[in-house]
């Protein structure tokens, strides 16, 4: 399939990333020029040549240094309840990557479109039953929630750390096990900006998540920069689109075909092989895969376990057998002195 060669070139792209090898080093030339232009466009917003614009409510930014995959998403489902429960009522907006692009910000509901709204942020309100929108740019979607729902009185953005046009409170970094992999800028690397920060430039605080019985990657630091762990583990239960639970471990040595569209597939797979399952076929889709690259499973006779993301699009998929298609949810474990240290960050409630 096309779409499983572009998972594979990902994939390939990612694991040159992580070494400094020969492709690194020939590709180096153009990550000084990446970096000078990330310089660059940071420096205009902090000398006002380019507008940074404010939210009338609290922002806080989740987001990534490295490229796909780090675990931002949850994240920002795990913020969302926290806040919940410290009395706050929190709003999320995004780009909606891979979406149709519509002039307008567009609010994403339970019934919405992955096509329509984004993987991603559709995957956040399910999760939630957050008030989300999605534009475009980030301003703009923040406005419309805020005048759809001005009960909101924080904010979060899903992604969107190196964009320096929205004004921010609180900044997270999520880091995963990959750390900066090479410490090169893209396209050598995996850095989207230069790590360690530059001392004015630190984020709020940093959340390194890594896979359950996973030791943490060795990351360069700043001195004083607060830092949490987090594990990432699959629900031991998978949920069907008829909505029926089941313990996906008792499968067992039943054949099954694992489905991933996202940014690092293998680390799924190997959490579900890891679980029991041993007769596994496993096939990896672009991060951000088409409803098209999903269709083509339609007709598949054998049962399809997936990540959260992927059943947004997969659930979708006119004519799929809802009863033979299961999610397994990942499970996000954190100490709460992470979100209280968020929290902590945030101006006063009004």
């Amino acid at each position: 399939m096309h779409a499983e060669r572009r998972a594979f070139l990902a994939t390939a792209w990612q694991a040159m990333a992580m070494r400094q090898g020969p492709m690194a080093w020939a590709l180096r030339p153009l990550s000084w020029l990446y970096g000078a232009a990330v310089a660059f466009k940071r420096a205009a917003h902090r000398w006002g040549w380019l507008t940074t614009e404010q939210l009338d409510v609290p922002v806080i930014v989740v987001g990534n240094v490295v490229v796909g995959g780090a675990g931002k998403t949850p994240a920002v489902i795990a913020l969302v309840q926290a806040l919940r429960e410290a009395g706050w009522t929190p709003g999320v907006i995004s780009r909606g990557h891979g979406r149709a692009r519509s002039p307008a910000p567009l609010p994403v509901l339970a019934d919405s479109l992955a096509r329509d709204v984004g993987d991603e942020p559709l995957q956040i309100q399910r999760a939630t039953g957050a008030p989300v929108f999605v534009a475009q740019r980030r301003i703009e979607a923040g406005r419309a929630l805020r005048l759809a729902h001005p009960e909101v009185n924080v904010v979060l953005t899903d992604d969107g750390l190196q964009h320096w046009a929205l004004h921010r409170d609180v900044s997270v970094v999520v880091m995963d096990d990959r750390g900066v992999g090479n410490g090169c800028l893209l396209p050598a690397g995996l850095l989207r900006e230069p790590w360690p920060p530059a001392r004015r430039d630190w984020p709020s605080l940093v959340l390194h998540q890594r896979p359950q019985h996973q030791p943490s990657a060795d990351c360069p630091m700043p001195p004083g920069l607060p830092q949490f762990e987090a594990t990432r583990s699959l629900s031991p239960m998978a949920i069907n689109g008829l909505g029926e639970a089941r313990a996906w471990a008792d499968w067992g040595n039943t054949p099954l075909t694992a489905l991933a569209g996202v940014a690092r597939p293998e680390v799924f797979f190997d959490m579900l092989r890891q679980g029991g399952l041993k007769a596994l076929s496993t096939h990896a889709l672009p991060d951000h895969a088409s409803l098209d690259d999903y269709a083509a499973w339609v007709s598949h006779d054998t049962s399809l376990l997936c990540t959260d993301k992927d059943a947004v699009k997969l659930f979708a998929v006119p004519g799929i057998d809802l009863g033979r298609v299961w999610r397994v949810p990942l499970v996000l474990k954190h100490s709460r002195d992470w979100t209280d240290a968020v929290i902590a960050r945030l101006p006063p409630r009004l």
